[in-house]
């Protein structure tokens, strides 16, 4: 335990080396995360954001160009083929009724984020979504620091503080300082985004499922995890998974076999040809405009720095696994942003996008068109919940639910490392043998190996310093994500988008149902409707806020 940072499990109001008090605290501060605080501030509420790096850089957006979808109202053929378009590879598991909603509030917010000053990515109204990187972030830094939001930065959260089970503030420590701190609030809005496991996916270090870790400790349980088997298409040893490129290549495999797919839709066909000829490469033989233009910069980056010409000569390619961050699964929210456990809600990927994206890639288009919606919404439901609440119950003692990596059961035994730790849990997850492609047996071993280090790390892992406390609580929640993939996973006993069982090769349509899973020491799943799209837990699985197990 960092020797700034309390080791009781009991909050009090100066327990903390900084102690604040919000109507909202929205923890992560990428795209999703400050438009729900800008909008919370623009109702009336008092907005503090604290964010693991610096906000302004972190996230997907920061990294690359992103561009989201809308519909323009008056285009009627422009709104149906907008709404449509990925619904043929969503499985039967997209709702398009709420698609239509999501794109339409997209275009609302383009609308106001251009009244407030912000410049697209490009001229014309299809390009009103489109986040040119850097600026775009650096544009809502300072759009929220104009409004009042307070901003932590290099503030990460490590745990979730409760009061007799409401979600009441979060507590963390200043990486950089080592000063620990306090915010209690009346709403808590997580905005962490999903977990890539530390590929080297560009924009994903951070993305380690730090939110759902702490959102479990308090009770809340995930849908969609099973759909998570998404990797990305990068030059070799570089992080270059976005852009236009893939879609103006043709892909080989070792042996110089054409392939028969491009873009998106080719992962499985590249994984499959890594896996049986040893490597794949790419050409680009399709000129794309905004790829010959320089549009895709980290690709053009790679190709400076490489010595390449991609249309002339054939470059290696590799597969960096982007898990959650750009697949669909995470914690279900209603209408408002709130999940199953009160006074905390959800924006962006931190969430379940399977009625968006059904079960194949939400990123780029979707997921940034949800990262606006549910950042509009979630903050007013979020505003109008803190301002609800009374001041006296964030008073006085709360609970502090941090449990692996921060409180280990065994407080005096041999401290784990993190290092170790999350190395062991990539070799179960990166791989594409055993997760891009997945049987019954590779599974079970991969999560005998996951349930025996969640149990060590239960009783051992443990930081030192504030960087090493951040370390020890990401491993741990590399542990847990991998556990509730990999069970969600073994529950399907079918192929259906990004989850392909080698042993169940066909889709199932008695398997239409959504998969729910939770738990800790005993991981649980179990089934609902597809037509419940509020997917809150039944009693019988509901644990008391900082169960363990």
């Amino acid at each position: 335990m960092s020797k700034n940072y309390p080791s009781s499990d009991r909050a009090g109001e100066t327990s903390h080396e900084l102690n604040l008090l919000a109507d909202v605290l929205v923890i992560g501060g990428s795209l999703a995360g400050s438009w729900a605080a800008y909008t919370a501030r623009a109702a009336g509420a008092d907005v503090v954001v604290v964010e693991k790096g610096y906000l302004g850089t972190a996230g997907v957006v920061a990294a690359a160009s992103c561009g989201g979808r809308h519909i323009l109202p008056d285009d009627h053929e422009q709104r149906h083929r907008t709404i449509y378009q990925q619904h043929d590879i969503a499985c039967s598991l997209d709702d398009v009724a709420f698609i239509e909603r999501v794109y339409d509030e997209c275009y609302r917010v383009g609308k106001k984020l251009q009244a407030l000053g912000f410049t697209p990515g490009g001229a014309g109204p299809n390009n009103l979504t489109s986040f040119p990187g850097p600026y775009s972030m650096n544009f809502l830094r300072n759009l929220l620091l104009r409004s009042g939001v307070r901003i932590l930065d290099n503030s990460p959260a490590l745990e979730l503080l409760t009061n007799e089970g409401v979600v009441s503030g979060a507590a963390g420590v200043n990486r950089v300082t080592g000063v620990s701190w306090s915010v209690r609030a009346g709403a808590v809005i997580l905005a962490t985004g999903g977990n890539a496991f530390r590929s080297g996916a560009m924009g994903t270090n951070g993305s380690t499922g730090d939110g759902y870790l702490m959102a479990a400790e308090v009770g809340a349980s995930f849908t969609g995890m099973e759909y998570s088997g998404h990797y990305g298409i990068a030059p070799i040893n570089s992080s270059c998974t976005k852009g236009f490129w893939y879609s103006s290549a043709t892909f080989f495999d070792a042996r110089g076999q054409e392939l028969p797919i491009n873009g998106w839709a080719a992962v499985p066909t590249v994984a499959k040809a890594i896996l049986e000829t040893g490597a794949a490469f790419a050409q680009i033989t399709k000129p794309n405009p905004l790829v010959v233009r320089g549009g895709t910069t980290a690709f053009h980056v790679y190709c400076k720095r490489v010595g390449l010409d991609p249309a002339k000569e054939k470059f290696q390619i590799e597969l960096l696994y982007e898990g959650t961050v750009r697949a669909v699964g995470g914690l279900p929210v209603d209408d408002a942003g709130a999940t199953d456990v009160p006074g905390l809600f959800a924006v962006g990927d931190v969430t379940d996008r399977t009625k968006l994206a059904g079960a194949a890639m939400s990123g780029a288009g979707p997921a940034i068109a949800w990262c606006l919606a549910s950042g509009e919404w979630t903050g007013k439901s979020a505003a109008a919940s803190a301002t609800g609440r009374r001041r006296d119950a964030l008073s006085g003692i709360l609970e502090a639910n941090g449990r692996v990596g921060l409180r280990p059961s065994h407080g005096n035994g041999q401290p784990l490392g993190h290092s170790e730790i999350t190395k062991s849990v990539q070799d179960e997850i990166l791989p594409l043998g055993k997760n891009c492609f997945r049987h019954e047996s590779t599974l079970r071993h991969s999560l005998t190996r996951l349930d025996g280090l969640w149990a060590s790390s239960r009783a051992g892992l443990r930081g030192g310093d504030a960087r090493e406390l951040l370390k020890a609580r990401e491993a741990a929640a590399l542990i847990a994500s991998g556990r509730w993939i990999y069970e969600a996973a073994l529950s399907r006993t079918e192929t259906r988008g990004l989850h392909r069982r080698i042993d169940h090769r066909e889709s199932d349509p008695s398997q239409l149902h959504r998969i729910r899973v939770g738990g800790f020491d005993q991981v649980w799943t179990d089934t609902a409707p597809i037509a419940d799209t509020s997917m809150h837990k039944s009693a019988e699985h509901k644990q008391p806020a900082g169960a363990a197990s």
